[in-house]
C-alpha cells in the first residue's frame, strides 16, 4: 500500500512539475527539438511503409502473373512445353521502343512510344482497363487489342491528337486505334516510364518490320497456376537460365522500381538522419540548461527531507510523461507531413497507397524516448547528488565544469539511432564516421581558438578605453572552456547544415547545368540499316542541317576473359553483375572518336597487320577488372569473336555524343550484322518546323527509333524535381533543427552570463564595457562556428559533387566567407537580443532573480 501511495504521489508531483516547467518556458526548446526529430523520422517512415506495402500488395500484378521470365532474345519452345505439361497458364509479351506517326505529309505528327505486343489472355493476373475515347470513363476488360488495332495510353493519345477509329503508322504497316489504354497491371509504380505506351496484338508485329538487327527488344513469358506447380516450374527453369535471361517472382518483381524506391528512400532517410543528429545536439544542450536551472530547487527539496530516490523518481516521471506526449505529437506531425510527401510525388505514383500501420508510430515513440534517455536523463541524474549546502552557498562539486561523461550515453544512443535509421550498416557507419570526424575537428579548432583567445587577452593588444570589456569577453570564453567548446561545436554543426541546404545545393545544380554544352546533341537515332545511310545523309543535307556522323553498332555479349568463362557470380558489385548479364553495344572505327582520349596503351596503329584489337572505356574496365593485354571473347549473333585489349579510353559522357564501351578495328567487326546509330543537334526553331522535320524523318524511315533527348531530359528533370522537392521538404526539418541548435547553444550559458553581468554591474562596470564584453564573446563564438561551418560545408559539398554525383565540381570557397560573416553577425545579434533584458534590468533585480 505504501509503495502504491509513493508511486501515485511521485506521478502526481511529476505531472505538476511538468505543467509548471512548461508554463515557465523551461521545456519549450527541448520540446521543439524532440518534436522536430520525431516528425522528420515518422514522416519518412509513414511514406516508405505505405509505399512498400503497396508494392507488396501488387506484386502479382506487377508481374502480370505468378512468375515471369525475361530475356533479350526469343524464348525457346521448351519453356512453353514444360509449362503446359505442368498445367500452367501462359501468356507472352514483347516490348521495345519505336516511333509512331499519325497523319500524312506536313500535317503528320510523330511520337516515341514503348511498344508492347501481347497475346490474347494477357494479363494472367491483374486487369486491363480501357476507355472508348480520351477522358471518357474507363472499365475493366478481359480482351486485348484485336488484330489490326492498337490501344494507346492517354499520354500517347493526347500527344498524337488521335481518336478512336483513326489510323496511325507503325513501322511499315498501318493500324487502327481501337481504344484508350488507362491501366495495365505490370506497368505498376515505375518511376522511369518516360515513353508513353502502345499495346498491339503480337501477330501484327512481323508486318511492322521493326525488329531488326540491333533492336532493343525484351521478350517476356508470364505464368500463372497453383503455388505448388509454380514452385516446381520455377525450380525447373532456374536450372536452365542462360545469359541474357532472368526469372522474377513476387519477391524480386520489378527491380527498377525497387532500386528507384531504395534510392529515394535513402535520400529521405539521410535528410531525416541529419534532422535527428541536430535535434539530439539541441536536446542535449537544452537538458543541460534545465539541469542547471533546477539545482537550487533540488537543494531545497533535499532540505525538506526528500531522498535521492524520490528526486530521481520525480524527474524520471516528469521526463517520461514529457517524452511520451511530445513524441506522440511528433508522430502526428509526421503523419501530416507524409501526406504532403504523397502530394509532391502524386504524378509519379500510379497506385493508391494503403493506410499506414502502427510501426511508424512505434518507431517515432521509440526515437523520442531514446533521445530523452540518451541526452536528457544523464544530466538530470546528476541532480540527485545536489548537496543541501547549496541553499546557503552556490557550490556543488562538479556543477560548473562540464561533465563530459554525461554525454557518453547520448553518443552511444545516437550511434545506435543512426545505424537503425539508415537501415543500411555501410551507410550508417559512413554517416556515423563522418559525423564523429566533424565533431572532433570542430572541437579541436574550438580548443585552439580558445587557447589563442587566452594569449590575446594577456598580450596587451586590446588596449584603449574599452580594453577591459574586450578582455573580459575573452576571459569569459576561456573561463567556461568546456561550455564554450560545446557552444562552438553546436553552432558549427548548425551553420554547416544551413550552408549545405542553401549554397552547396545551388553550386551542385549549377555544376550540373554547366556540364551540358549549349550545342550538345539533342536527338538520337538508332536502328538505321546499312542501305539507309546515304539516303539519310541526303535527307539532312536537303534541309540544311549538319550531316550526322553514322556509327556502326553491333550487339554482343561478353562470354570469356583470358579463356575463362565469365558469369555474374564472378563479381560482387551489382553494376558489374548487370553488365556481364546484358549485351554490349560494340562498334568499329579506325580513328579515335571525338570526346575520347587514350588513358593507357595505344590506339589501333597496326590494325592492318593485327586486326584483333579492342579499345575499352576506362570505367567499364575498372568495374569488370579488365586490363591491357586481356583477351575478350564476345558472342555476336551466335558466333564468337576474340580480341585483345590494346588501349583504355576516357570519355566525356556529358557531351551527349554517341559513346561506346568497347570499340574494335573495322576488319574485326565489319563482317557481323550491323545497324547504325547517330546523334545530332537540331537547332532551335519554331515548334511547327521542328515537328515537321521529325515527322518527315519518321515517314521516310519508319523503322528507325528517334529519341528526343531534350524532351526526355525535360521529363526526367520534372520527375527529379518532384523527388528533390520531397527531399527538400524533409530537409526543412533539418533546417528547423539547425536553428534550434543555434538557439540552444546560445541559451545554454544564458543564466551564467546574466549572473556574471549582474555582479560586474554591482562592482561598477559600465554598460558599454559590458556590451563590449558580450560583443567580443558572441563575435568570437560566431567567427569560430562560421569558420568550421563554412569549411565543413565546402568540403562536404565538394566530396558529394565529385564522388556521389560525379560532376566536374569546381571547389568553391564562397561558403567559407559567408559562413564566417553569417556566424559573426547571426550569433552576435542573436546573443545581444537574448541578453538585452539582462542589460536593462537593475543589478539588484538580476541578482535576486538568479540567486
Amino acid at each position: 500500500m505504501k509503495a502504491k501511495l509513493s508511486f501515485h504521489l511521485s506521478f502526481k508531483l511529476s505531472w505538476q512539475m511538468l505543467r509548471r516547467d512548461f508554463r515557465a518556458g523551461e521545456l519549450r526548446l527541448l520540446a521543439l527539438a524532440l518534436l522536430i526529430a520525431v516528425a522528420s523520422l515518422t514522416s519518412v517512415n509513414f511514406f516508405t511503409d505505405r509505399l512498400s506495402r503497396a508494392l507488396a500488395q501488387e506484386a502479382h500484378q506487377l508481374l502480370g502473373g505468378d512468375l515471369l521470365l525475361i530475356a533479350d532474345h526469343p524464348w525457346e519452345d521448351d519453356y512453353r512445353r514444360e509449362a503446359e505439361k505442368r498445367g500452367l497458364r501462359i501468356s507472352e509479351s514483347i516490348s521495345f521502343p519505336s516511333m509512331t506517326a499519325y497523319g500524312e505529309g506536313s500535317q503528320s505528327t510523330s511520337q516515341l512510344a514503348e511498344i508492347k505486343a501481347v497475346r490474347p489472355g494477357y494479363p494472367l493476373r491483374g486487369t486491363l482497363r480501357s476507355a472508348p475515347t480520351l477522358n471518357a470513363p474507363d472499365a475493366a476488360t478481359q480482351a486485348t487489342p484485336a488484330r489490326g488495332t492498337v490501344w494507346l495510353d492517354e499520354r500517347l493519345t493526347a500527344a498524337l491528337g488521335v481518336k478512336t477509329g483513326d489510323t496511325l503508322k507503325l513501322g511499315s504497316t498501318h493500324l487502327t486505334v481501337g481504344a484508350v489504354l488507362t491501366q495495365e497491371p505490370d506497368r505498376g509504380m515505375n518511376f522511369f516510364n518516360i515513353a508513353p505506351r502502345l499495346m498491339m496484338d503480337i501477330d501484327d508485329l512481323p508486318a511492322t518490320q521493326l525488329l531488326q538487327a540491333g533492336s532493343r527488344a525484351t521478350w517476356r513469358l508470364h505464368f500463372a497456376g497453383e503455388p505448388g506447380d509454380i514452385a516446381g516450374y520455377q525450380k525447373w527453369a532456374e536450372a536452365r537460365i542462360k545469359r541474357g535471361e532472368r526469372l522474377e517472382d513476387i519477391n524480386n518483381a520489378r527491380p527498377e522500381v525497387k532500386n528507384a524506391l531504395e534510392r529515394a528512400e535513402k535520400f529521405l532517410r539521410l535528410a531525416a538522419l541529419l534532422s535527428v543528429v541536430l535535434a539530439a545536439v539541441a536536446v542535449g544542450l537544452a537538458a543541460r540548461r534545465f539541469m542547471q536551472r533546477h539545482l537550487d530547487g533540488c537543494a531545497v527539496m533535499r532540505c525538506l527531507g526528500a531522498s535521492e530516490g524520490q528526486i530521481v523518481r520525480i524527474f524520471l516521471g516528469e521526463f517520461l510523461i514529457f517524452g511520451v506526449l511530445v513524441s506522440l505529437m511528433g508522430c502526428l506531425a509526421g503523419f501530416v507531413a507524409q501526406l504532403a510527401l504523397q502530394a509532391l510525388l502524386s504524378t509519379l505514383l500510379t497506385t493508391p497507397l494503403p493506410p499506414p500501420t502502427w510501426r511508424p508510430f512505434a518507431h517515432g515513440l521509440g526515437l523520442g524516448l531514446a533521445l530523452i534517455a540518451g541526452f536528457a536523463l544523464p544530466p538530470l541524474m546528476r541532480l540527485r547528488n545536489v548537496p543541501t549546502i547549496r541553499v546557503l552557498r552556490r557550490e556543488w562539486v562538479g556543477a560548473e565544469p562540464l561533465a563530459w561523461s554525461s554525454y557518453a550515453a547520448g553518443a552511444l544512443v545516437l550511434a545506435g539511432l543512426m545505424l537503425w535509421m539508415a537501415d543500411d550498416v555501410v551507410l550508417g557507419l559512413w554517416v556515423l564516421g563522418l559525423f564523429a570526424v566533424a565533431v572532433g575537428i570542430y572541437a579541436l579548432v574550438a580548443r585552439l581558438a580558445l587557447a589563442a583567445a587566452s594569449r590575446l587577452r594577456t598580450s596587451g593588444v586590446m588596449g584603449g578605453m574599452n580594453g577591459a570589456g574586450w578582455r573580459y569577453g575573452l576571459a569569459s570564453l576561456v573561463r567556461r572552456r568546456g561550455s564554450s567548446m560545446v557552444q562552438a561545436v553546436a553552432l558549427g554543426l548548425g551553420i554547416t547544415a544551413l550552408l549545405l541546404l542553401t549554397l552547396a545545393r545551388d553550386d551542385l545544380l549549377a555544376s550540373w547545368q554547366r556540364s551540358l554544352p549549349p550545342d550538345a546533341p539533342n536527338r538520337f537515332v538508332f536502328n538505321i540499316q546499312p542501305e539507309q545511310r546515304e539516303p539519310l545523309r541526303a535527307f539532312f543535307a536537303a534541309r540544311a542541317i549538319a550531316e550526322p556522323k553514322l556509327l556502326p553498332m553491333i550487339r554482343g555479349r561478353l562470354v570469356a576473359v583470358n579463356g575463362r568463362a565469365v558469369t555474374a557470380a564472378d563479381y560482387a558489385e551489382e553494376r558489374a553483375q548487370r553488365l556481364v548479364e546484358r549485351e554490349f553495344n560494340l562498334s568499329w572505327m579506325s580513328e579515335i572518336p571525338s570526346g575520347n582520349s587514350v588513358s593507357a596503351g595505344r590506339w589501333f596503329d597496326d590494325a592492318a597487320t593485327n586486326p584483333a584489337q579492342l579499345s575499352v572505356e576506362q570505367g567499364i574496365a575498372d568495374t569488370l577488372h579488365l586490363k591491357l593485354g586481356d583477351s575478350l571473347v564476345y558472342e555476336i549473333a551466335g558466333q564468337r569473336m576474340e580480341a585483345k585489349i590494346t588501349s583504355l579510353r576516357k570519355l566525356e559522357w556529358d557531351s551527349m555524343r554517341v559513346n561506346f564501351f568497347v570499340i574494335a578495328t573495322p576488319a574485326l567487326l565489319a563482317p557481323y550484322p550491323t545497324s547504325f546509330i547517330t546523334s545530332f543537334h537540331l537547332p532551335a526553331m519554331p515548334l511547327a518546323q521542328e515537328n515537321q522535320f521529325v515527322n518527315e524523318l519518321v515517314a521516310a524511315y519508319p523503322n528507325i527509333t528517334l529519341i528526343d533527348v531534350a524532351a526526355v531530359l525535360r521529363q526526367f528533370k520534372t520527375m527529379m524535381d518532384q523527388l528533390a522537392q520531397a527531399v527538400e521538404f524533409v530537409f526543412a526539418f533539418s533546417l528547423l533543427a539547425g536553428l534550434a541548435v543555434l538557439y540552444a547553444a546560445l541559451e545554454s550559458t544564458h543564466d551564467e552570463r546574466a549572473y556574471e553581468l549582474a555582479v560586474l554591474r554591482t562592482l561598477g562596470a559600465r554598460d558599454r564595457q559590458l556590451r563590449a564584453a558580450l560583443i567580443t564573446e558572441f563575435a568570437a563564438l560566431g567567427v569560430v562556428a562560421g569558420l568550421v561551418g563554412g569549411f565543413g560545408a565546402t568540403l562536404i559539398s565538394s566530396l558529394i559533387g565529385r564522388f556521389v554525383f560525379h560532376l566536374p565540381y569546381a571547389l568553391s570557397w564562397q561558403a567559407l566567407p559567408i559562413g564566417i560573416a553569417g556566424g559573426l553577425l547571426g550569433v552576435t545579434l542573436a546573443g545581444l537580443l537574448g541578453t538585452r533584458r539582462t542589460l536593462r534590468a537593475p543589478a539588484l533585480q538580476s541578482l535576486r532573480a538568479l540567486a
